[in-house]
């Protein structure tokens, strides 16, 4: 066994968060391109919002906004919309949109909360549904 193999051992030895079971910054894989489920990222997004505020959105700062499913992540939407529509997504912010309270004559009801994720497109990107149908 050469020195420097067994420097590392030492090290991984004295380590304390090897000894506990930590992933360290090495083994952690920072820096990795995730992989994800590609069933999943077919059933992320539900349906583009199409609104006033929408399309001026989508105008203005080449922005797209998508209703998504209430567990989605900010990963998650940028990787379905490249999948889904091949274009290139420069960020995403996601906002959670609390339902309305009803009446139902005397009695009270909530409509249920939902999620909805703005996707900012690079430059020259854009999604064009009416093209799609």
């Amino acid at each position: 066994m050469s020195a420097a193999a067994d420097k590392k051992d030492n090290a991984a030895r004295n380590d304390p968060a090897a000894k506990k079971g930590v992933a360290t910054k090495k083994a952690s894989g920072i820096g990795k391109v995730r992989k994800y489920n590609p069933e999943r990222l077919m059933t992320l997004l539900l349906a583009p919002v199409v609104s006033e505020k929408g399309t001026f959105i989508a105008d203005k700062h080449e922005q797209v906004i998508f209703h998504v499913v209430p567990d989605a992540t900010k990963p998650e939407v940028k990787a379905a919309v490249e999948l889904m529509w091949k274009v290139d997504v420069e960020s995403v912010q996601i906002a959670n949109v609390k339902g309305k309270e009803k009446r139902f004559g005397r009695f009270m009801g909530r409509r249920r909360d939902w999620k909805k994720a703005y996707v900012c497109l690079k430059a020259g990107q854009e999604i064009n549904f009416a093209q799609d149908v």
